[in-house]
This record gives C-alpha cells, structure tokens and sequence, in this order.
C-alpha cells in the first residue's frame, strides 16, 4: 500500500469531512493520513497546544513553530554557517539547535570577519558576508554497510567520524543505537553491532583549521581551582567541544544490536543486517511491511511541534522472534510522512538537516591557561559517566579519592593475644569457627560511599565489616556525628534471626540497620561507622552489624535504594533451610550480566587472588557493595545496612541515598509547612 501525497488544504478538508459525516468507508491511504493526526491533536488537546497541522484551527502564529522544524535550503545554509565555532555538548545527539553560542551570541573562537564574502553552495543558496576561514565543500552520496564490531569498536568508529579519538561513547553514538548514557552497563548488554544506511550529504562547511584560537572571553571563564559548581557552569555554559565542521543533508539508517544472549555468528549478524536494508530500501519497500518482519514495533511519540514538518521522525525500534537482536530504524533530513525511501530521498534536497558534524575539544585550545587541567578533568568526567547536565555540580562534588577504613597497614595479620581473643562462631557440628573482629571502623566523618565484609587475620578466618569513604568531605557537605541514634530494641530483632547451616548454632540478625528518621522528609542521615556485635542469645550466639551516623546540615534524602543480595523472607529452622538451599538451587537464576571492566589498569579488578581461595568464603561473601561514577547520577551515599543469609553464606546488602543540599529558603519553607 503506498500512501500518495497530496496538498495540505486536501488533507485538512478530507479529514474535516471525515467528522463531520462519521462514514468509516475509506481508502487505508487516507487512514494512515489521518491516524497520526489525531494523535497530534489528542496529545495537544491534553497539553493545551495547538499544533500547526492539527484537524481543528489551523493558526498562523504557528508557522515559526513549523519553521524551526523544518529548514528551507537557504535557512539550512545560513543555520549551518551561523553554527560554525559555536559550543556542543558531545553529550547530546547531532542537531543544530543544541550548538551553544559564546559571550552575546558570538562565536566561541576568534575570526577574523574584516574580509568576507558571498560563500555560494553546490545546491546554488548564497550565504552573504561570511568569513574566509570558512569554506564549503560538495558532498557526495554513499551507501555504506558496517562490519560486526563490539561496543567499543562502533563507539571509536563514531567518534572518528566526528573527527574524534578515543572510544568514549559520544551522544550521537547512544541515541543511534539507543543507548541509556551508562557506558559500563550498555557495553555489557550487548555483545555486537553493526550499520547499514544512506548517507546523503549535500555540502560540507567547514572552518580553517590553521590557527584555531579561543576567544579572550571565554579564557577569562574558565575557573581556575577545582570548583564543581564552577566547572558544571562552564560546561553547562559552552559545552565540551567546539563545532569547526557541519554536513548537511539526509540519512536514512537501519542500526542493529546483538544482545548477549544471542548465539549468531558474524556473518548470520550481517545477513540479517543486509534483509532488513535490502527490504527498506527497495524501490516499491513500503516501512511498515518492513517492521511486520519483525514483532513487538515500538514508536516513540511524535513532536507535538510539528507532525509533517519535522525533518526528524523519531527512530523506530523493532525486536526479533528471539528477542537477541534489536533494529532502529532512523532517518535524518527531508520530510518523511511514512514514505518509501526512493520518494523520501527526492524530499532531502528541499529540506536538508545536519547528519553530522566535527568537533575539536575545548580544552585543546586552552593551552597555558590556568585551571586548564581541572576543566579537563571535570569534562573527562562528564563524557565518561554522562551524568544528568543539570546534576553535574553534585557530581564533580563527588569525584574524589576513595578508601577502605580501616587501611590495609591496620589490619592484623599475625594472632591475637589471649587477652584480645574475638567471640566466634560456629555453624556445624565439629565445623570450624569464624572470629568475628567487633572493632569499630569509623570513616572520620566522611561520606561513605560502599561497604563490604571481609576476612582478616593470618588465616582468613576474622570477619570483619569495613567501610569505603571518600578521602575527604565535599565542599557543599557539612558532617556532624548524630548521638540520637538508638539501636533497634532486640525483641523486634528477634523476628529476624536466621541460622547459617543448623538451627541449634550461630544465628545472624537480618534486621535492616538505618537511622529511625530515614524518611524523605527529615533531616539526612547517612553512615559514616560501623562494627559487629556478637551476643549469646538463649542457648546460641547471634551476630549483629550495628552502624553510626552522622547528620547532614541543610540536606534532605531524594531517593533510597536497596543495593545487594536478593534475599527471601524471614526463615529459621533446619526444615527451611533445606528448602531454601537444596531445591531453591535448581531453579532458574536470572543470568547475570557480563560486567565490562572500563578500568585501563594491568590489574583493574585489584591484585590478583591467591589460587586457593580460604576456607571461610565457604561461609563469607566477601562481594563489596560500592557505587561510584558509573552508578548514575554518580553521588550516591550509604544510609543503612543489613545482613543476609543466603545458600549458608553471610552476606551484607547496602542501602544507598541521594542527597539533596537545600538553600537557607528552602529549608525554611519545609519548616513552615
């Protein structure tokens, strides 16, 4: 079925008449017209916009909406001159709107415009006034096909084509192949990907690249200390990159991700590849016969703006049978209503769009200017972990040196006196006993940002809670030891008392352990010391985590997450404990996904492990529970704690927290409410 293009007066008064005699007798073509329309106007009815095209009230003031949209050939021209030396956030997908301009609309470098001319275009638009360091190139039109690459391979690919090094994911890289910004996570759900599209480029501006310099303004910005708030302004302000390059025209694309648990092989990627490209761009290839190869289709919404007039339609996203490859079909420039791609190519011309650009970073140009290094680091930061622009200050605040408390030089290694001799535990009959080191650990005040158990001593055989804290306090933090704090009384604790292997030895409290007032609305809290505590119980001992806590002036708690083992409900009892460890184990255990070290280090996981693992990780899961930058948006805390038993093993789950630093108004308005 092909849809036939027609007038916009005809559309509107075939839809009009539509309503107006309620007949259901139509052509599909002119339901395929209509649909997306009444889309518009029921999402714009709900928003109170009214959208250039909707059925109902065309309105002239609209048409600078329906003008920022889509570009005539001139307005392109003009766009993609005017955008040449301005700022990009490489964070952000390839579009024109986003570039940033420098101090009063300028651009961010320096140009000379004492010389100019009448810069002509391939497509015959004349650009009047334009500097000579920016020239203008024909473009050329390609088809290309991608080879099967890995994550990292595609994103170097793509950085390449902005004229960038490196394999840090770029913006454009995660919206192509729509990605969620987290690069340790996207790497690890995919296993390959690969490309196939038209590439139509009309023309390439481009500036001089012989003496590139940063305007005496934008120098004079850039903070010259490590300040995250001056630092998340500046890049906020201007952006990472500077854009010296901008292609215009169309392309049409179909990007497809292998997931991890597909077992095709290369060629079977690419053939696969190579059946959807084939059927899409065909002569008489009709998009949505296309999808139905495929099943669960899904659109994300149309811009309310401007439904025909966007020259960008929003990718469409199919998944295989199998649910191990994903498809997302994207096209860039010309005016795409559900068209063929022969019928959308002739379109491009007429209204192109920038399909990429080149950058050059910002700091590059920075050479011998003071606080250049700290800007580097703050943007190095940013493009690596993508946290949210708008949280990048409590983000920076974060990024400092982290450690373990207490330090791997307190640690005893030797025995123990007598006189010192830790309680212990013990889980089986004639089995051997866990000493438990009940010394508190106490971070001095500072955030702590993991926790974990771990096994001391000469023979691995001291359990011990240890805590990872930043190495100092942020700027924008103020710590204060909470002594309000009272343990959980213990017949509640009761409740919570789970064996290891046999009910008649050593049990653990699984009680969660944070502070009473941990709510949204009070005042933060968060950890900053930790100890374990053994008591004889009856006839059989008990291990208890216990936890201090420090308040946090004018700080409020956004969001909490619990962050560990997944554990089952309270059990005791050796009836129990054999249904959770013997026949629990054969089912089906959600498949865990293989986690992609980002780490450059020879040992990036830490020192090598001896090859004879000690005899109490039979007993102790030692897995420490950190977040750092790669756990989005970046600054999270520990606020709580508790011990699991899972499978005989002892394990402790995190509980993590968002902080929120409020103004002295904001505090006092919580306070009057």
């Amino acid at each position: 079925m092909t849809v036939q293009r027609c007038s916009q007066n005809e559309k509107t008064l075939k839809r009009v008449s539509f309503w107006r005699t309620g007949s259901t007798n139509h052509h599909n073509s002119f339901v395929h017209l209509l649909l997306p329309s009444l889309l518009c106007l029921t999402l714009n009815q709900k928003l109170n916009i009214i959208s250039p095209l909707t059925p109902f009230g065309l309105k002239k003031k609209n048409k600078k909406s329906m003008a920022y949209n889509r570009l005539d050939p001139q307005s392109a021209a003009e766009r993609a001159v005017s955008v040449i030396g301005f700022g990009y956030d490489l964070c952000n997908d390839i579009r024109l709107s986003s570039c940033k301009p420098g101090p009063s609309g300028t651009r961010l470098i320096e140009m000379d415009h004492s010389v100019t001319r009448d810069l002509v275009f391939p497509c015959g638009v004349v650009v009047k006034d334009v500097s000579i360091s920016i020239k203008c190139d024909k473009g050329e039109r390609t088809r290309f096909r991608s080879d099967v690459l890995s994550f990292n391979q595609m994103s170097e690919k793509f950085n390449q084509e902005l004229a960038l090094s490196g394999k840090i994911p770029s913006g454009l890289f995660n919206s192509m192949f729509k990605f969620n910004g987290s690069w340790q996570k996207d790497a690890s759900a995919v296993k390959s990907l690969a490309f196939d599209g038209w590439f139509i480029s009309l023309y390439n501006v481009e500036l001089a690249r012989s003496h590139i310099v940063l305007s005496e303004q934008v120098r004079k910005e850039v903070p010259t200390s490590w300040d995250p708030a001056a630092l998340a302004e500046f890049i906020d302000k201007y952006g990472t990159h500077v854009v010296v390059g901008v292609k215009m025209g169309g392309k049409d694309v179909i990007h497809v991700k292998q997931l991890r648990n597909s077992n095709l092989q290369p060629p079977e990627v690419l053939k696969f590849l190579k059946l959807l490209a084939d059927g899409r761009f065909s002569e008489d290839a009709n998009p949505a016969e296309i999808s139905g190869k495929l099943k669960d289709e899904t659109s994300k919404p149309w811009d309310l703006q401007g439904l025909y007039a966007n020259s960008v339609k929003p990718s469409i996203v199919n998944q295989s049978k199998n649910n191990d490859m994903i498809s997302i079909s994207s096209r860039r420039g010309g005016v795409d209503i559900c068209q063929t791609h022969n019928r959308w190519l002739s379109t491009v011309s007429h209204s192109p769009n920038v399909i990429s650009m080149s950058f050059v970073p910002i700091t590059s140009l920075l050479a011998g200017v003071q606080g250049n290094g700290f800007l580097t680091h703050a943007v190095n930061l940013y493009l690596r972990y993508k946290p949210p622009i708008e949280e990048l200050h409590q983000f920076l605040e974060f990024q400092l040196p982290r450690q373990w408390a207490p330090v791997y030089g307190d640690l005893p290694l030797g025995l123990r006196r007598r006189k010192q001799a830790s309680p212990s535990l013990q889980f089986s009959f004639l089995g051997p006993k866990l000493y438990v080191n009940t010394t508190q650990v106490d971070s001095g005040n500072r955030p702590v940002t993991g926790i974990r158990l771990y096994l001391e001593g000469k023979k691995s055989d001291h359990l011990a809670v240890h805590l990872q804290h930043l190495s100092t306090v942020p700027q924008s933090i103020e710590l204060t030891d909470d002594l309000s704090y009272e343990p959980t009384d213990e017949p509640v604790e009761r409740g919570y008392y789970e064996p290891v292997k046999w009910s008649i030895f050593s049990h653990v409290c699984t009680a969660p352990v944070q502070y009473d007032g941990a709510c949204i609305d009070d005042s933060a809290s968060i950890v900053t010391k930790a100890w374990l505590e053994v008591k004889v119980i009856g006839m059989k001992k008990v291990l208890f985590l216990r936890l201090g806590f420090s308040t946090v002036a004018s700080a409020k708690v956004r969001r909490s997450e619990w962050d560990g083992p997944s554990t089952m409900s309270r059990k005791s009892g050796v009836f129990s404990m054999l249904m959770s460890t013997k026949f629990s184990t054969g089912l089906n255990q959600p498949e865990k996904p293989v986690k992609v070290d980002l780490n450059s280090a020879v040992f990036p996981g830490g020192p090598p492990l001896p090859p004879k693992a000690p005899k109490m990780t039979n007993f102790v899961d030692t897995k420490e529970m950190v977040r750092g930058p790669e756990d989005p948006p970046g600054y999270w805390v520990v606020s709580g704690a508790k011990l699991c038993v899972e499978s005989g093993r002892i394990s402790i789950k995190g509980k993590f927290s968002l902080l929120t630093i409020m103004s002295e108004d904001s505090m006092l308005c919580c306070e009057e409410i």
